[in-house]
């Protein structure tokens, strides 16, 4: 057995050094599970109090992927597990959300700059990680996207709160088609901070070991920018096909509204455009269920605190293992791999306002705290 995330102190200038996590489990494309979480926040938490390390980059092992997302067979053999139709009976998944989201939202808040190494493929609970970074570097191999509509889940992991504030509305056509962008168009969106081509990792890290490091946490940050800067000389990818749609797209979604947002997908579907056209598809063949589900979220959550989006995010993940798509989505992905989901509600029009509400209703007994109180 490898250790699923390894952990490396990198020598710096001035008695400093870097701290180096990896995602270890490349034949998973480094998808996240319990241990793995507990690891990184425990870790995690050590550096942010050691004076020693200036900085902490994240990356994935492997050339697939920085990480694909989360551990959806054991949240699926634990939901199989659960019969009894309590949603705070299922132990794993009360850890499993709890750990990570707690991870993801130390990432956010960290005391100094996280490099984060956006590799190949950054999807799911890789997006957790990475949009948590203060500096967000993606590559000539990136492929970012939030696709939990094909399996029945909504995009969590704080995906909410970062798909809410991109503007035009264009969170929600991707939230709802789980499409897939590259580099540029993370950087277009403001969803990366810097791009570098996949070759440069190794020069990255030494241009860090040779920083000098200051103490005040924004001259680190600079640093950081600087060397990124230094070494991308002005090199960008070429345009991704979300900008050369965005005038459609932003005609479309702007008005933030539900019906006028299905019809366009539904319409998209034999679109010219093959990128549009797969979007489209994705979300015809996605639950109706998690479309309601992710639409209703991006409403509710554009005003809230970053706190206050993880615990509802964790009410909702914590309902979402006992309403059925979850399951029968990992199923048909995964588990038989049949890909012919029954999803329940079966179209749009059963998804209705009324019918979401039920994803809203806290699992835990009513003299508990909210689990998530204290981030």
């Amino acid at each position: 057995m490898t250790d699923s995330v390894l952990f490396d102190r990198l020598p710096a200038q001035n008695g400093k050094a870097i701290g180096v996590a990896t995602l270890n489990r490349p034949q998973a494309l480094n998808g996240l599970n319990l241990e793995m979480c507990q690891l990184l926040f425990k870790k995690f938490q050590e550096w942010a109090q050691d004076g020693s390390i200036a900085m902490v980059v994240l990356r994935g092992a492997g050339d697939k992927a920085l990480c694909a997302g989360g551990d959806l067979h054991s949240l699926y053999a634990s939901m199989q597990k659960n019969q009894e139709g309590s949603a705070w009976n299922n132990e794993y998944a009360r850890e499993f959300f709890d750990v990570e989201y707690r991870l993801d939202y130390l990432i956010h808040t960290f005391p100094k700059p996280i490099l984060c190494w956006g590799d190949g493929i950054v999807m799911g609970g890789g997006v957790g990680l990475f949009n948590g970074a203060s500096h967000r570097v993606v590559t000539d191999t990136t492929r970012f996207a939030m696709p939990e509509i094909s399996i029945g889940l909504f995009p969590d992991v704080g995906g909410t709160w970062m798909l809410s504030h991109l503007p035009a509305g264009l969170g929600h056509f991707l939230a709802l088609s789980g499409a897939q962008i590259n580099a540029s168009d993370c950087l277009f969106l403001g969803l990366a901070d810097a791009y570098l081509p996949r070759a440069q990792y190794d020069a990255l890290l030494q241009a860090l070991q040779a920083t000098h490091w200051p103490d005040e946490r924004a001259a680190r940050d600079s640093s950081v920018h600087q060397a990124l800067r230094t070494l991308a000389n002005g090199a960008r990818p070429v345009s991704g096909p979300l900008e050369q749609n965005y005038s459609t797209l932003r005609d479309i979604c702007a008005s933030r509204e539900f019906d006028r947002i299905t019809q366009a997908l539904q319409q998209w579907q034999d679109s010219a455009d093959p990128w549009l056209s797969r979007a489209a598809q994705t979300f015809a063949k996605g639950a109706p269920g998690s479309a309601r589900l992710s639409f209703e979220l991006l409403e509710r959550v554009h005003h809230l605190s970053l706190a206050d989006v993880f615990r509802l995010e964790y009410i909702v993940s914590l309902q979402c293992g006992v309403q059925g798509d979850f399951q029968e989505g990992i199923r048909a992905l995964l588990i038989d791999k049949d890909k012919q989901p029954r999803w329940n509600p079966a179209s749009l029009e059963q998804a209705d306002a009324r019918w979401v509400e039920r994803f809203f209703i806290p699992a835990w007994p009513a003299d508990m705290t909210h689990p998530l109180a204290d981030l």
